[in-house]
């Protein structure tokens, strides 16, 4: 094994294939932070404004690279992640939507599965911004063949672009980002259609539309090309968001048409309270320590250390995998929030794991 480091290591090389506005946004905070980037795009104008607004050093495939990311629709990340696993000895990662399908037809140790959640209603490479990812959460779908330099390597470019990596399973993350990203797009399209098919007899309808119906359609001012691949690659999960949805919608005009004042104020008073405590983000804690984790030089090990912390809330603020003298065994040192440390410390110990604790100045 290879120590790795998190964002404060020295610069990588890294091959961006797809330089719209997540591509871009990649390689203009990567460069930022001293990064070479190669850009590629199946049209070459655009990889051309890349290296113009300096979202990218060059123009081709770095044969040296030490990670490519994907970022190109769902449908095409299997067989381009392929090629950059023939052509380069580096990680490889991708930013699409849905993972399970990439990560059955892509399962290579090399390959770690991931999705920024984070967007704009800019297209392509004229919005592209460096700090796109600042604050978002990242997730990281890593194989169970999953190697730890690989995915130290991808986990480091989240960290660099100021972003908060979680790891789970590939389904797990399809049926959660069907109900939190997937299934809110395609309410937002219905109701922006519906409103639009009422201005034929409505004209002024439109022009009455307030804060809150232009807030909730938002969404649906997105690219939508990249729709049609989301919704087959993830079709069960969506559908079974959207029948949740539908039975929602049918409570609650049961409710209406019972003129059930009380009940329609329930569900308002509970989703209010829900909106309000949504997560606005991740910070850095007062009072941090490092925990030093002996593991087996074997795959998976990492992506399971991570994926336990995802399911404890804990924020991996750093991680680095060092050498053992203990033969093929090596150590895993993460940061974490103080207040987190006994609950992280109790479940790695739950599942065989001897870790060792620090407290940080």
């Amino acid at each position: 094994m290879n120590a790795a480091s998190g964002a404060n290591g020295p610069p990588l090389r890294v091959t961006i294939i797809g330089t719209g506005l997540i591509g871009g946004s990649i390689g203009l905070g990567l460069r930022r932070a001293g990064w070479t980037v190669h850009a590629v795009d199946r049209d070459p104008s655009v990889a051309e404004r890349a290296v113009e607004i300096g979202a990218a050093d060059a123009i081709g495939r770095d044969p040296d690279a030490d990670l490519t990311v994907i970022a190109t629709p769902v449908g095409a990340v299997a067989e381009l992640a392929a090629e950059a696993l023939a052509g380069t000895s580096g990680a490889v990662t991708d930013v699409g939507s849905t993972k399970l399908d990439v990560c059955r037809a892509v399962d290579h140790p090399r390959f770690i599965g991931g999705h920024p959640m984070a967007g704009s209603e800019q297209d392509g490479i004229f919005g592209a911004d460096g700090d796109l990812f600042s604050g978002a959460t990242w997730v990281l779908t890593p194989g169970e063949v999953g190697e730890g330099k690989p995915f130290t390597r991808v986990r480091r470019m989240v960290r660099t672009l100021g972003a908060e990596a979680v790891t789970l399973g590939p389904r797990e993350h399809d049926q959660m980002v069907a109900l939190v990203s997937h299934v809110p797009h395609l309410t937002a399209a219905s109701l922006m259609v519906l409103a639009d098919d009422a201005t034929d007899e409505h004209r002024a309808l439109l022009r009455l539309a307030a804060g809150g119906f232009r807030d909730m359609t938002r969404i649906s001012a997105g690219r939508p090309t990249i729709w049609p691949d989301i919704c087959v690659s993830n079709k069960t999960a969506i559908a079974a968001g959207l029948d949740r949805l539908i039975e929602s919608l049918s409570a609650m005009r049961d409710h209406v048409v019972a003129a059930d004042g009380e009940a329609v104020l329930e569900v308002l008073e509970r989703a209010r309270d829900a909106r309000m405590n949504l997560p606005t983000g991740y910070a850095v804690a007062d009072e941090l320590v490092e925990m030093s984790i002996p593991i087996p030089d074997q795959p998976g090990e990492i992506a399971a250390i991570a994926s336990l912390a995802t399911e404890l809330d804990v924020n991996l603020l750093d991680l680095e995998l060092t050498h053992s003298g203990e033969g093929r065994r090596g150590v895993l040192i993460t940061v974490i929030d103080a207040a987190r440390q006994e609950r992280f410390f109790g479940a790695l110990v739950a599942r065989g794991y001897r870790p060792r604790v620090r407290v940080l100045d």
